[in-house]
């Protein structure tokens, strides 16, 4: 049986894409109904035919919905959100995909008052962005987070986690502020420290004459990668998710100084140990199938 018979997307984007792409291939009955702010974005979705309808407004794409999930900035949930809010059905799901869920969470409930309201978060993505980016399976294999608020009905839950199964995900019921905790750590920060690494070597661009660029290793062009991730979406994620960013970007700095201190005084078994931890952490990831261990992480020469 399939948990839902009307899909709205709204924000067709590389994750709003990629779900309609993955509802295409593993529920094809599913009506898809798309919008998207930018009429150039909506024009290319129907181009793809991704979508059975893409809508002019957010309104008209929510009218027959039993699902409808924001594929939006986090900055934007709100907005949008007031924008379909009386043309909502009663008995429709709200979802979305953002990475921060708090402060999402908050944002929905104030313009959706009496919507059933169940964020998810599906932990997946690429640097690409725009319709022509999303592929069918980006979430197979992948872990999709939902943060259901306490009075959330069990029915709604389990029809929402059954979609992201059919669509190849692994799902898990997490408390949002945890959710929060723990994506600063694993993808906030991160890309923090990318976006940081990638400015400072564009800083010493005219000191090296180019060569930062030039010669990138691995490591230098893995950051760029994560750096090049839309610049909108990851702005709105810090702000949002901003006092775990800042918790774990204060611990991050303290260990910093604590391998500053190493290096600088010649403990070579400090570091040794600290790398070897770290090691184990990667292979840990690709253990639990988060990632594989191709050579030169699976580029092709």
């Amino acid at each position: 049986m399939l948990p839902f018979a009307r899909l709205t997307i709204i924000g067709l984007g590389l994750i709003g894409s990629s779900v309609a792409r993955a509802v295409r291939a593993q529920m094809p009955v599913v009506r898809i109904t798309g919008h998207d702010a930018d009429p150039a974005v909506r024009e290319r979705t129907v181009a793809l035919g991704i979508c059975d309808d893409v809508t002019d407004t957010a309104g008209a794409a929510v009218m027959d919905a039993d699902l409808v999930i924001l594929c939006v900035p986090v900055g934007a949930m709100g907005a949008v959100a007031a924008e379909f809010a009386a043309d909502l059905p009663a008995d429709a799901i709200v979802s979305d995909v953002g990475s921060c869920k708090q402060s999402v969470a908050e944002a929905l409930l104030a313009v959706l008052p009496d919507a059933i309201i169940i964020p998810a978060h599906p932990v997946a993505g690429t640097e690409k962005s725009g319709p022509d980016a999303g592929f069918a399976t980006l979430f197979k294999g992948r872990w999709c987070i939902l943060t259901p608020p306490e009075n959330a009905p069990e029915v709604a839950i389990e029809r929402l986690r059954i979609f992201w199964q059919r669509l190849g995900a692994d799902v898990e019921i997490m408390d949002a502020r945890h959710h929060d905790m723990v994506l600063a750590v694993t993808s906030h920060l991160p890309h923090l420290i990318a976006y940081t690494i990638v400015g400072t070597a564009d800083d010493l661009e005219g000191v090296t004459q180019s060569e930062v660029i030039k010669y990138s290793a691995g490591g230098f062009r893995d950051f760029t990668r994560i750096a090049a991730s839309d610049p909108v979406m990851w702005r709105d994620v810090f702000l949002s998710n901003k006092d775990a960013v800042l918790e774990m970007l204060q611990r991050f700095s303290e260990d910093l100084s604590v391998l500053q201190r190493a290096i600088r005084y010649d403990k070579g078994d400090e570091l040794e140990a600290l790398f070897a931890r770290t090691r184990n952490i990667r292979r840990s990831i690709v253990e639990q199938g988060q990632d594989d261990d191709a050579p030169d992480f699976g580029r092709k020469h």
